[in-house]
């Protein structure tokens, strides 16, 4: 994986290379790190895949958090690049298609992994970058971030952010996101359902890190079973949802987690995760 450094420490990030990987305590920070904007080139959505492969094998991974240097979170595709294309022979459709396609394989990435991805925004998270913010299972901003799918001002509807956008945010609130590619505050954006918290900037590492080491406490296998199950029975009308997830209940009850679980709670006693 190339453009991929790894430092004990994440505060050491502005050193790194387009992606920075550390890993502590079962939780992986991911720290995009392409200035000034962090725009999705292809070889940041390239690392930025590989790692999260990389992290669905690993077991000492439990929480990912994806993260960013600087004042923007991430502006989205790499507009020159995409633009330096065009004198393509094919005008640059075969690279836009491996763009786009490798941007969408990235957020069904996210959605699949079966660990709990978490987005620490501080700034402006824009079209593929507010895509990315929507594909997260929680995201923590601080008060001054902001937001948009602004496409529908260049001439380029946001049609794959659109998608993680319009399943995150209400129906009509992600339509006008989308229709107007106006910038939210951080309170519209929790408000809309993007956002889960927005703290102050000095604390965003601190709260996040607090979310992230509480999840990692849990049993690994249970947070898995949990996560494919919650996005499965979203899909399903509600009584196929009740019969899926009854099934799945039946099924999480005969691991040893859950049996040591609920001896552990029964015996007032921390439990001992096996992951089986």
């Amino acid at each position: 994986m190339a453009d991929i450094v790894s430092f004990p420490d994440a505060a050491r990030a502005e050193e790194g290379g387009l992606l920075i990987r550390s890993l502590r305590d079962g939780v992986l920070r991911l720290v995009l790190n392409n200035p000034p904007a962090n725009v999705f080139s292809i070889a940041l959505l390239e690392a930025l895949m590989g790692e999260l492969e990389t992290a669905e094998a690993e077991p000492d991974v439990h929480v990912v958090v994806i993260a960013s240097t600087g004042n923007v979170f991430s502006a989205g595709h790499d507009l020159k690049e995409l633009t330096t294309h065009r004198a393509d022979e094919d005008q640059g459709a075969d690279f836009f298609e491996r763009t786009f396609r490798l941007a969408a394989d990235l957020m069904l990435k996210i959605a699949h992994l079966p660990k709990p991805v978490i987005a620490e925004i501080d700034g402006l998270a824009t079209a593929a970058g507010c895509q990315l913010v929507a594909s997260c299972d929680l995201a923590i901003c601080t008060d001054s971030s902001t937001f948009c799918t602004p496409g529908v001002n260049i001439g380029l509807f946001c049609s794959t952010p659109m998608v993680a956008v319009s399943r995150a945010a209400h129906r009509k609130q992600a339509m006008e996101m989308l229709l107007t590619g106006e910038t939210i505050d951080a309170s519209t954006a929790k408000d809309f359902g993007l956002v889960n918290r927005i703290v102050p900037k000095q604390y965003l590492a601190q709260v996040v890190s607090k979310y992230a080491a509480v999840i990692a406490s849990k049993s690994p296998l249970t947070l898995k079973i949990g996560k494919e199950a919650f996005n499965r029975q979203l899909e399903l009308p509600v009584e196929a949802a009740y019969d899926y997830t009854a099934r799945v209940m039946v099924e999480n009850m005969l691991t040893q987690d859950a049996q040591e679980g609920i001896g552990a709670f029964l015996g007032k006693r921390k439990p001992d995760w096996k992951g089986e």
